[in-house]
C-alpha cells in the first residue's frame, strides 16, 4: 500500500523546504565584499575591470562586459546590434520573459520559435520557417544549462546575414563540442543572479570576441558616455562627453568583488550540479511517469535546472497534483516557463496566441522544475527522489485501489 501523501495528512519527507535553487556564500566571499566596502571605490572601480578580466579568461572570450543583471546585459546586446522599429528578432518560446523584452525594449518584433520535445531548446528548423526580411538575429536560450545546437544556428544566421545571441544565462561553466559558453555566439548572455551558477546579488555579463563591441557596450551601460569616473580620475581629467542615449547599467565594485571570490568556485559548483543530476538520471530512469529532458552527448550540460516531463496518464495525476503533493512534502519544486508568448502583455500587444508553438505550449502543462543546487547535501538529493517517488507510487496507486474495489 502507498505511504500516505502529506498533502492528505501523512508525514512529509522533510521537515523544512528545500528551494528549488540557492546561492552558495561562504566567509571567503564575505572578505572579499568587505575589503571592497572599506577601499576606496565602491562603484567604476579597479574591481570590475578585474572581474570582467577573470570573467573572459574562465569563458575563454576576448571581452567580458559587466553590468547591473542578466535583462540588462540582454538590452545591451539588442542596443550594439542596432536592433530597432520595424526590424524582427527569433526568440524561443520556452524561456524566461527577459528573452523576449529586450527585443520589445528597442520597438522591435519579437517572433516566437518553437523548441524540440525532448530538450526543450530552439528548434533550428523552426528557427529557419520564421524568417523573413525583417530578421536581424537570433536569441538562442541554453534552457536549463544545456547549450543549443549553435553549429545548426551559425550557419542559418550566416547563410541569412543574420547576428546570433546565446542566452546563456543558465550554461555558464558548460560546453558544446569543446568550445566554451561564452565564445559560442556573437554576443553570450550571462545572469548572476542568487540562483544561477555564481552570483553577485544582481548582475550580468555580455561576452564576445570584438574590441569594439566591448567598447559599445560600456558606452551603454554608463548613459553613453565614453569614460566612467575612474578612467577620468587615472587621466586627471573631467571632461567626458555623452554620445548617445544610454542607461546606468553598471556593476558595483562591491558586486565585482563578491563575483571574483564565487568564480574561484564556479568549476566545483558546476560539477556539483552534474553529479546531483546523474544521480537523479539514475533516480528516475524506472519510475513510470517521470521522464529527464534529454541530454545531448556532444555537450557538457551546466545544470542550472533539472527538469522533467510529467505523463499524467501514467502518473494517474496531472502536473497540478503532483506539484501540490511534492510542495507538501517540502520539496520546493517549480516550473520554467510559461512559454512567454502566452503572458497577456505579448498577447495584448502582439497578438500573439495559443497554437503559435505547440510543442512549447504542450510541454508547459507537463514540466516540473526539481531542486538542484550546490550546497544540495546527498541527504538533499535523497530527499527529493524519495519524495517523487512517493508522490508518484501514491497516484499510481489509486487507480488500481478504485478497480479492484469497483470489482468487489
Amino acid at each position: 500500500m502507498a505511504e500516505r501523501l502529506a498533502i492528505d495528512g501523512g508525514a512529509p519527507v522533510r521537515e523544512r523546504l528545500l528551494p528549488y535553487g540557492h546561492q552558495s556564500i561562504d566567509a571567503s566571499d564575505v572578505r572579499a565584499v568587505v575589503q571592497t566596502l572599506q577601499s576606496d571605490w565602491l562603484t567604476t572601480g579597479p574591481k570590475g575591470r578585474e572581474f570582467e578580466r577573470a570573467f573572459a579568461a574562465f569563458t575563454g572570450a576576448g571581452e567580458a562586459v559587466a553590468v547591473s543583471s542578466g535583462t540588462a546585459a540582454l538590452h545591451a546586446a539588442m542596443h550594439v546590434l542596432n536592433i530597432g522599429p520595424g526590424d524582427e528578432v527569433i526568440v524561443p518560446a520556452m524561456t524566461f520573459a527577459a528573452s523576449a523584452n529586450c527585443v520589445a525594449y528597442q520597438g522591435a518584433q519579437p517572433v516566437f520559435a518553437d523548441v524540440e520535445p525532448d530538450t526543450l531548446l530552439i528548434d533550428a528548423s523552426d528557427v529557419a520557417k520564421k524568417i523573413s526580411a525583417r530578421t536581424r538575429a537570433i536569441v538562442a536560450v541554453d534552457y536549463a544549462g544545456q547549450p543549443c545546437a549553435y553549429d545548426a544556428l551559425g550557419n542559418i544566421a550566416q547563410a541569412h546575414g543574420l547576428a546570433l545571441v546565446a542566452d546563456a544565462c543558465h550554461s555558464l561553466g558548460g560546453a558544446c563540442r569543446g568550445r566554451a559558453v561564452g565564445t559560442l555566439a556573437d554576443l553570450n548572455i550571462f545572469s548572476l543572479h542568487p540562483v544561477k551558477a555564481m552570483t553577485t546579488g544582481e548582475g550580468g555579463v555580455i561576452t564576445t570576441a570584438s574590441f569594439e563591441t566591448a567598447c559599445a557596450l560600456r558606452r551603454f551601460r554608463n548613459h553613453g558616455i565614453t569614460s566612467d569616473h575612474f578612467e577620468r580620475e587615472q587621466l586627471g581629467s573631467w571632461l567626458y562627453a555623452m554620445v548617445e542615449l544610454g542607461y546606468n547599467y553598471r556593476m558595483s565594485d562591491i558586486q565585482s568583488a563578491l563575483g571574483l571570490s564565487q568564480l574561484e568556485k564556479l568549476a566545483g559548483w558546476v560539477a556539483r550540479r552534474r553529479a546531483i543530476a546523474a544521480r537523479y538520471d539514475r533516480a528516475f530512469a524506472e519510475l513510470p511517469g517521470i521522464r529527464p529532458l534529454r541530454a545531448n552527448a556532444e555537450v557538457e550540460h551546466a545544470y542550472h535546472l533539472y527538469v522533467v516531463r510529467l505523463d499524467a496518464a501514467a502518473l494517474g495525476a496531472d502536473r497540478a497534483r503532483v506539484f501540490a503533493a511534492l510542495r507538501a512534502e517540502n520539496i520546493g519544486v517549480n516550473v520554467h516557463y510559461l512559454p512567454v508568448h502566452l503572458h497577456p502583455y505579448y498577447r495584448q500587444s502582439f497578438g500573439t496566441r495559443e497554437g503559435l508553438c505547440p510543442v512549447a505550449e504542450a510541454a508547459y502543462e507537463q514540466i516540473l522544475s526539481l531542486p538542484i543546487f550546490p550546497a544540495m547535501s546527498d541527504a538533499d538529493a535523497s530527499d527529493v527522489i524519495e519524495a517523487v517517488w512517493k508522490v508518484a507510487n501514491a497516484y499510481a496507486s489509486q487507480p488500481r485501489a478504485a478497480a479492484a474495489a469497483g470489482a468487489r
